[in-house]
């Protein structure tokens, strides 16, 4: 019996430290009108984090609409799978990812990305800059 409880305390250590990772499914939340906006999926690849759409939320959104703001790789691609999150790092020593790209595809722009998991894993703080200068969004976790 000892050895069940062990176990069992052992697998939700293991599953909620898992959860302290921006990895996973993620909505994010318009700054404006605090509504749900879209649906993003974070993974990881050789060492790197990156995101990528997954649905449009928005009541009005055109699920085949396309990044016509974007001005590199992304341009005329469908919003729906565009990767917006490229190369985020664990910092050393710290629960955050730091050293990525994060695209606003409403302006086409990239801003440097900062990303925190805050209340056990179940929100993440996103936040892009440039030059210091930004915004903090915070997601809330799906899966």
């Amino acid at each position: 019996m000892k050895r069940l409880l062990a176990a069992i305390a052992l697998a939700s250590a293991g599953s909620a430290f898992a959860q302290m990772t921006p990895v996973g499914v993620w909505q994010s939340i318009d700054d404006k009108t605090h509504e749900a906006k879209s649906q993003i999926r974070i993974a990881e690849s050789n060492g790197a984090l990156n995101g990528r759409i997954e649905k449009l939320l928005r009541k009005d959104a055109k699920q085949d609409a396309v990044c016509d703001e974007c001005t590199d790789d992304r341009k005329g691609k469908p919003l729906v799978g565009l990767e917006i999150i490229r190369g985020a790092k664990k910092a050393e020593g710290r629960e955050v990812w730091e050293d990525g790209k994060i695209l606003d595809p409403e302006n086409g722009k990239t801003y440097a990305l900062r990303l925190t998991p805050i209340d056990g894993g179940k929100k993440l703080e996103v936040r892009g800059s440039v030059f210091g200068i930004g915004r903090t969004q915070t997601w809330v976790r799906v899966q």
